[in-house]
């Protein structure tokens, strides 16, 4: 059983200019308070052949965890063109968000990412050099989401230990939402 379950990742600016800044909102439930932070990973993967070439966008700590429905909004840098094969910049390239608690990676969700340009003349006529000022990304609305069991140090509250358990409200699960692609993995 997973200790943190993620209902939501809302992007906040899709569509947006290639070289722009990521900014998105993650919304997770704990259902136990964790000892320790989760850590949350950007990753863009312009070349699914060679993870040499992917790029780390940004990282982020949130904690202290307490119990409950918690969101924090993140924000990461664009790719560096320089480290994308040229043929590998138009087109569709995966976005990685990762959850990981303890070097243990608990979720993973994917999202591709169309790049093109911004008017019809270049998207037919691409020019011979990349023109990175005048590329646009959209990010798809349908997620592919992994989760991965690990040991978490906490155990769930039993059913009724928790106080105010008689008064909360049901918070719909991950599954209940629309468009995600879910997988479940054992621990590797």
């Amino acid at each position: 059983m997973s200790i943190v379950t993620i209902r939501n990742v809302e992007f906040i600016n899709n569509p947006a200019r290639f070289s722009d800044v990521y900014r998105f909102r993650v919304t997770f439930e704990c259902i136990a308070p964790l000892k320790d932070d989760l850590e949350w990973k950007l990753i863009y993967v312009s070349s699914p052949g060679d993870e040499d070439l992917d790029q780390e966008l940004d990282d982020c700590l949130v904690g202290p965890v307490p119990i409950g429905v918690n969101s924090f909004e993140f924000e990461g840098s664009a790719p560096d063109p320089s480290k994308i094969p040229s043929e590998d910049v138009l087109g569709v390239a995966a976005l990685i968000l990762t959850g990981s608690y303890k070097d243990q990676e608990f979720v993973r969700v994917g999202y591709y990412q169309n790049t093109e340009y911004d008017n019809d003349e270049m998207k037919e006529t691409p020019p011979s050099q990349i023109m990175f000022e005048r590329l646009v990304r959209e990010i798809s609305a349908k997620p592919r989401v992994t989760r991965f069991q690990i040991k978490w140090d906490v155990q769930p509250p039993t059913q009724g230990a928790s106080a105010g358990a008689a008064t909360s409200a049901a918070v719909p699960s991950a599954n209940d939402l629309d468009g995600m692609d879910v997988d479940n993995k054992p621990p590797s």
